[in-house]
């Protein structure tokens, strides 16, 4: 399904990992805050998935949002990804290792459908291998089921991206990577993306570029726009495409993200701040 088609694709992505036993409280306090969209994974060793459907849970007894208000996405991890805590069969085929993982996702998570499901990172950091291929169409089969709306990818670098469009691969809806300034925030995965109408999933905006948010160009137009230098590094993300994730435990850090939305810049302070580390 073209991602141009989506009818509620999110702009701004709530992130649960390493929360574990606050994980529940965080997530229902999220959706408190004004997010209306939730990443996560199935995987256990970073992530309490069953945690945020707890979190769900309480958010729709108390008639905060309903299912239908909410963009849910989950991920397949590989076993060399996992801890001992596994999701699936680990003597099973990859194909039915998704459709176990799949199938524990939605108990955890209280519903029928995900809207995104990614795969958690490719079997090799250099190729997009045979193991990837057979994942990725298991993972076209939960969405042909209608297990999930959307399919994605995450740490992912150009190459996996080029090798998988070679292989005449279904491209992804979404590719999520962790975003480094120092690298013009992922401009060649970026471009790939944009290229191909295909939506970039920015993590660790804040905590993988430290330096930025220190910068005099950052905490100067922080003070002449009311702003936080961390709502610029967010309005700036979301203005040259990126969809933004946070993971903040902070209450008014979360009001503060979310209003980010609302910090304008103009198209030469972009450019400033996509070569800040250039």
């Amino acid at each position: 399904m073209p991602i141009e088609h989506a009818s509620h694709v999110p702009d701004f992505l709530y992130g649960t990992a390493w929360k574990e036993d606050r994980t529940a409280a965080l997530t229902e306090l999220a959706l408190r805050m004004g997010f209306r969209a939730i990443d996560t994974a199935n995987q256990r060793r970073h992530y309490f998935e069953a945690g945020v459907g707890q979190g769900l849970a309480a958010a729709y007894l108390a008639g905060v949002v309903t299912r239908a208000d909410l963009f849910l996405q989950t991920k397949f991890t590989y076993q060399r990804g996992q801890d001992h805590r596994l999701p699936y069969d680990p003597a099973a085929s990859l194909s039915a290792q998704v459709a176990q993982s799949m199938t524990s996702s939605l108990a955890h998570l209280g519903t029928d459908h995900v809207d995104s499901y990614v795969l958690h990172g490719p079997s090799s950091g250099y190729d997009w291998s045979e193991e990837d291929a057979e994942v990725w169409e298991a993972m076209r089969k939960e969405r042909d089921a209608g297990r999930t709306r959307f399919l994605g990818v995450s740490n992912v670098s150009l190459a996996h991206l080029e090798q998988m469009a070679s292989a005449h691969a279904e491209a992804p809806a979404f590719v999520q990577n962790r975003c480094f300034a120092r690298v013009g925030w992922d401009r060649n995965v970026r471009s790939f993306c944009r290229e191909r109408k295909i939506i970039y999933q920015g993590f660790s905006l804040l905590t993988a570029n430290t330096e930025v948010l220190r910068h005099p160009l950052v905490t100067g137009l922080a003070a002449r726009s009311n702003a936080t230098p961390a709502q610029v590094v967010f309005a700036f993300a979301r203005a040259v495409g990126i969809l933004p994730l946070t993971g903040t435990s902070d209450p008014e850090h979360m009001k503060q993200d979310l209003a980010s939305r609302d910090v304008a810049l103009s198209p030469g302070t972009l450019r400033a701040i996509e070569s800040l580390a250039e």
